[in-house]
Formats: structure tokens, C-alpha cells, sequence
């Protein structure tokens, strides 16, 4: 760090205010609600924290001494609660196996409060080994920083005004046709997909395709890079080229291809890719106890220089939250998460084994919390936080869960006791569930904070006043929904109004397949066995190339997630790729792919926004589709015009944004 950069740590500014506090509350409560109810009904939950960044600087423009850094607590807060709705992923399995009616307050409240903070304390000594020291890309971040710079004013770093007015229009342009592209996506006159399933000779074999018309994730791509693009198609070549054909073909299954290809995919494939997440997540974790190691000796070294008073000497971004402080918070969340677990043992029938259950669930909670904290940080930094496969987390966490009540306590208690085994199994993944989607999204947050010179200790406070504030509006929407709509697979609810709930759906039955002795690990044992292929492989180009690597974890999402996911990102690394190619042949390349990050930033903002908004119209509304001007009897024709017009319009932006980097750089 330079000697300005540590002088500046001891000049006062805007930074951590009530009034940022209150802006931020208050987007937490409406992104938290419309992120809980998309999340149950569609499986997929937005990414906050640029929308926030968004809203946030319309609302303190208006105040003359707000700074970039206010800003950037605003969304601190906003998307911490926002992240933190993802427990939808894990909790309402509760309610699906029969075993809660509805969601009580402070026990969810609890839930959330206890391992979202508990996942902030986790982020800070990772956030060293993770951010600081690391070259992780974080799509996410860096776009949400950019989005900071430009719209908040800040020409300090600007080489000339000129290059500032050219980022803002890139980020203005690239969120205005994003999000007009999403409304129109909504009225259903573009689609929102281009999707196609078929069969593969006469054995009975399926497979398909579906390319997501996605600003935001094609923008996602081109932040990410191409080589993490080009495992992402690997792990769906895996998928969908081999495993899916392979399991249909087995199954010799009747009916439409897309119902049979999609069947096969989420009960078989889904679990090869969890176990080949989980395989590089322990490469991972191997992998990171060094630098972790080392962010706890600097962070350490940052906490006796600041106790000998030496901290003004210290650059701002080394002023992280004591370490004591964290210890001493860390400890004081496990007395509640103690008495959550206690309490629910004695419901589950299991007080017999009270101390066993509460010592045994407390050490799985610190251990497997910390574990899934920085693999979720690392996926996080990888492709994103929005895009991270948390349900593939939850998968692994339900099944270490389950296995260790089969073998600590299943034989000691009578055979009816199944059923509560299954709610503690749920219960105790649903606390390190809170731990993990904060730590997949806090890195994120923190990369941001240190690309806009943000004080770390003050956003880490503000991480934990947004838990808090999300934990707070969690419980009632989930009670309100489950009264409204119920979840598939619930006793007694109406299935054509029932929130699917895709996510807790499975991982209920994974808690119970464990338990009851019939699951099929053999798929997960083959992922594993994708998983040790995938880093040897991955070892070998580390040593014969210079740029060429295929992150095993990288691969394992590609065969977890939807191709409606991964395919717009691979073509987005792609586009990215060859923008900056382009860029390389100009006088001064570095202005041009810089546009190119903010126009790539824009898009998202504004597909993120449409979205947010759209589903809140959702829940108002009570209809799937309230802004559709259209049928299904369109869909063809929507297909050929939405995909023409998605290729046409993102050509265009890119042609223009080239031409602007080259008439804004400096001579």
C-alpha cells in the first residue's frame, strides 16, 4: 500500500451513517420479500447488492456530503438481507416432511440471525486469504464497484473527465437495455429462452439445450473470463452430452423429451454434480489453509498494531473488525444456536439424547459453518454470489447431517423416530445454511468495499445489521406464503397453488433418503470420482500452460446447474473474450476493455432491478405471468424474435462501446 493510501486512513468521511443504515433497512424489506417469494416459486433468488448500489445513490444524491462509501454500505446492507432469504432453500423442508405447520418467529429468526452472523465472522479472516491476496475475479463485486465509481461521481482515479462521462454512459446504456429487454421478456412478445429437447436414436436416450436470453448472465460471463466459461460447457457436456442420454436411455422412459431429459437430470445428474462439487470443494479447502492461515496472522498483526496504537498508521483497508471482537461474537452466537438446538431436540422426541445432540450439533456447526464459508466464498469470487449452486451446498450439509445421526444416534432410539431425525438433520443444515449464503455473499461485498476504498471493519458491522434486518422479515413472508400458497409435497395443500419450493423439495427427501437407507451413492461417488479426474486434469495445464486451467469446481457447476445458466455465462466468457482481443488491436486497449466491464456491469443492474420489481408484481398480483400481452400460442414466434433481437442488440452495444473507448482515451 502506498503512502497516500495509509495517510488517507486517517481522514475523516462519510462512511458508516444512520441515515445509510435506515436507506439500507428499508430496500432490505422489499428485495428480502420478493427474493423469498421468487425463491419458493421459481428456485432461483436475486443478487441485491447492485440494485441496492442503484437505488441507494438516486436516494443520498441528494445529500451534499455523501460519499462512494456510503453508498457502498447501503448495499452492504441490502445485500446481506437479501442473501440471507436463500435459507428458503433449506427451511421449509420443515413444513414439507409434516413435521412444522407453519414458520414460528423467533425460532427462524434465530436460524437466521445466529448463522448469518456467525457467517460475517467466518468472511473476516477469509476475506484476507480470499480477497486481499487472491485473484479471484468476482464478477459480482467488481461490477457493483464500477457501478459505485461512475454513478457516484467519484473522478479521483479518472485519468480525464472525458473517460468518466464515457463509463457512465456504458453502465446507463448497458442497464437500460437490459432492463427494457426484460419487461418486453415479461410481456412474453421476446422469450425469455431458446430451448429445445429431443431424442438421440431409437433406444429411448434424451437430452437438449437451453440457452437463457440473459443480460445479466451473458454479462456474467464476460466478467468471469474464459476459462472459467469454457469448464463451465465442460461440466454441461459432461451433463447433458453423456449423463442425461445415458440415464434416459436407462430408464427407457415414455413421454415428451423435455419431461424425460429433465427428469433424469434433477433426480440423477444433479447428485453427480454434487459430488463433484463437493470432491473440488475439498481440493479447495486443501488448498486455502495456507493463505487463511496467513489472513489469521495478518489479521492478528493489524489487531497489535492498532492495541499499541499504531492504527492510524495502518492503510484503511487493514482496519478489519478485532479479532477478539470476533472470537468473542463468534462464542456468543453459539449459546443461542445451543438452546435453538436443545429445544428442538426435545420436540423431535430425542431428549434422551439432549447433550449428545446439542455437543454433537455445536461442533458440526462451527466445523462444517467454516468449511462452507470459504468454499462458498470461493465460488462466490469464481462466478458470482447470484450464481453460486448454494442448493448443491445444502445438499452436501444435509447428507454429512444425516449420516452422522445414523451412526451417533439412530441405533440408541426406537424405530418411529425417523421422522425426527430427518427435522434435527434439516434443522441443524438449515443453521450452517445461513453461515454459507452469508459467506457466499459477504466476500463479494468486501471485494467491493476494498475496489472503493471502504473502511473493512465499518461494512463487516453493517454485514451484521443487514443479517439482523433480513432475519427480522424472513419469518413473517415465509409464515404469509406458506398460509397463502403451501409448498409442493406438503400434507393437505392445493397443488395448483403451491409454491414449488424445487430446492427444500430436495433436500428434504435427501435427509430422509439417508435416514432411511435408500439413497443411491453411486452417482455421488461418480461425481466424486469426475471430481479427482477434473484436478489432475486442471494440475496438468497448470504446468504445461500459462493461462490454461479448468477449475474443477468450475466444471462441477456445469454439470449441477440448468444449462438455462451456464450456457448464456459460456457464451458471455466467449463474447468477453473476444471483445478484449478486439481491444488489444487499438492504440490503448485498457480504456476499451474497461468499458467493457462497465457495460457488462449495466447489465446486470438493470436485469437485476426488472427482476426484483417484477416479482413483487408477482406477489401483489397472484398471477405468473401480469405483464404477459401474449399466449403460449405465440411462443415460436416470440422464440425467433427474442433470440434475433437479443444477438442484434448485444452486437450493437458491444460495436458501440468499442467506439466509445476509443474516442474517450487519453492521447
Amino acid at each position: 500500500m502506498s503512502a497516500p493510501a495509509a495517510a488517507s486512513s486517517a481522514q475523516p468521511r462519510t462512511e458508516l451513517t444512520v441515515r445509510g443504515l435506515i436507506v439500507g433497512i428499508a430496500i432490505t424489506l422489499v428485495f428480502t420479500a420478493a427474493n423469498v417469494f421468487f425463491g419458493l416459486k421459481a428456485g432461483l433468488t436475486f443478487a441485491t447488492s447492485i440494485p441496492a448500489a442503484v437505488i441507494s445513490m438516486a436516494i443520498l444524491r441528494g445529500f451534499k456530503n455523501s460519499t462512494i462509501q456510503e453508498n457502498n454500505i447501503v448495499q452492504t446492507v441490502a445485500s446481506a438481507a437479501g442473501t440471507l432469504s436463500a435459507i428458503i432453500f433449506v427451511l421449509p423442508g420443515l413444513v414439507m416432511i409434516g413435521w412444522w405447520n407453519g414458520f414460528p418467529f423467533w425460532v427462524t429468526f434465530g436460524i437466521c440471525a445466529t448463522g448469518g452472523i456467525l457467517g460475517v465472522m467466518y468472511t473476516i479472516p477469509l476475506r484476507r486469504a480470499l480477497v486481499t491476496d487472491s485473484d479471484l475475479p468476482y464478477p459480482e463485486g467488481v461490477a457493483c464497484a464500477e457501478v459505485l465509481k461512475v454513478g457516484g461521481g467519484d473522478d479521483s482515479e479518472s485519468s480525464a473527465e472525458e473517460s468518466s462521462r464515457a463509463g457512465l454512459l456504458a453502465v446507463a446504456a448497458g442497464t437500460i437495455v437490459s432492463a427494457v429487454f426484460a419487461i418486453v421478456v415479461a410481456t412474453k412478445i421476446f422469450a425469455g429462452d431458446v430451448a429445445q429437447y429431443f431424442r438421440l436414436g431409437d433406444r429411448g436416450a434424451a437430452t437438449g439445450y437451453d440457452f437463457s436470453l440473459s443480460f445479466a448472465l451473458l454479462a456474467v460471463g464476460h466478467l468471469v473470463g474464459l476459462w472459467v466459461g469454457i469448464a463451465m460447457l465442460l461440466g454441461a457436456l459432461i451433463a447433458w452430452g453423456w449423463a442425461v442420454p445415458h440415464y434416459t436411455m436407462l430408464a427407457a422412459a415414455t413421454g415428451a423429451a423435455a419431461d424425460v431429459a429433465q427428469a433424469a437430470w434433477s433426480t440423477k445428474v444433479r447428485f453427480v454434480g454434487a459430488g463433484t462439487i463437493g470432491m473440488a470443494a475439498i481440493w479447495t479447502l486443501a488448498t486455502l489453509v495456507k493463505p487463511v492461515i496467513g489472513g489469521l496472522r495478518s489479521a492478528m498483526a493489524s489487531s497489535r498494531a492498532r492495541k499499541a496504537g499504531q492504527g492510524a498508521s495502518l492503510p484503511r483497508t487493514e482496519h478489519d473488525m478485532p479479532v477478539g471482537m470476533v472470537g468473542l461474537i463468534s462464542l456468543a452466537c453459539l449459546v443461542p444456536i445451543a438452546w435453538l438446538l436443545g429445544d428442538f431436540s426435545r420436540e423431535t422426541g430425542l431428549a434422551a439424547h439432549l447433550w449428545l445432540l446439542v455437543i454433537g450439533g455445536l461442533i458440526f456447526v462451527v466445523i462444517m459453518g467454516f468449511l462452507v464459508s470459504a468454499v462458498c466464498g470461493y465460488m462466490a469470487g469464481l462466478i458470482g454470489s447470484s450464481n453460486s449452486p448454494l442448493s448443491g451446498v445444502g445438499i452436501l450439509v444435509v447428507i454429512v447431517a444425516a449420516l452422522l445421526l445414523v451412526v451417533g444416534v439412530q441405533a440408541q432410539v426406537s424405530g418411529d423416530s425417523g421422522k425426527g431425525l430427518v427435522a434435527f438433520a434439516l434443522f441443524a443444515t438449515s443453521v450452517v445454511f445461513a453461515v454459507a449464503t452469508i459467506a457466499n455473499n459477504n466476500l463479494q461485498d468486501l471485494k467491493t468495499g476494498q475496489l472503493v476504498d471502504a473502511t473493512p471493519w465499518k461494512q463487516q458491522a453493517a454485514l451484521v445489521i443487514g443479517v439482523l434486518a433480513g432475519a427480522a422479515v424472513i419469518p413473517p413472508v415465509l409464515d404469509l406464503l406458506n398460509k397463502a400458497y403451501g409448498f409442493a409435497g406438503m400434507p393437505g395443500v392445493d397443488p395448483a397453488r403451491a409454491l414449488a419450493a424445487p430446492q427444500a423439495g430436495l433436500i428434504s427427501a435427501l435427509a430422509q433418503g439417508v435416514i432411511q437407507g435408500n439413497i443411491d451413492w453411486s452417482l455421488i461417488f461418480l461425481g466424486v470420482a469426475i471430481g479427482v479426474a477434473l484436478i489432475a486434469l486442471d494440475a496438468l495445464l497448470g504446468r504445461v500452460g500459462k493461462s490454461a486451467r479448468l477449475p474443477p469446481l468450475a466444471v462441477g457447476l456445469g454439470i449441477y446447474l440448468p444449462t438455462s445458466t451456464t450456457m448464456m455465462i459460456v457464451v458471455g466468457a466467449v463474447v468477453g473474450w473476444y471483445f478484449d482481443r478486439r481491444a488489444e488491436r487499438t492504440a490503448n486497449p485498457e480504456p476499451v476493455k474497461q468499458l467493457g466491464v462497465l457495460l457488462a456491469s449495466g447489465m446486470i443492474v438493470g436485469e437485476s432491478i426488472i427482476g426484483v420489481l417484477i416479482a413483487a408484481v408477482v406477489v401483489f398480483s397472484g398471477k405468473n405471468a401480469p405483464l404477459a400481452l401474449v399466449g403460449d400460442s405465440f411462443g415460436t414466434a416470440a422464440i425467433w424474435i427474442g433470440g434475433i433481437a437479443f444477438v442484434l442488440v448485444n452486437a450493437a452495444l458491444y460495436v458501440w462501446v468499442a467506439r466509445l473507448g476509443r474516442r474517450s482515451a487519453p492521447a
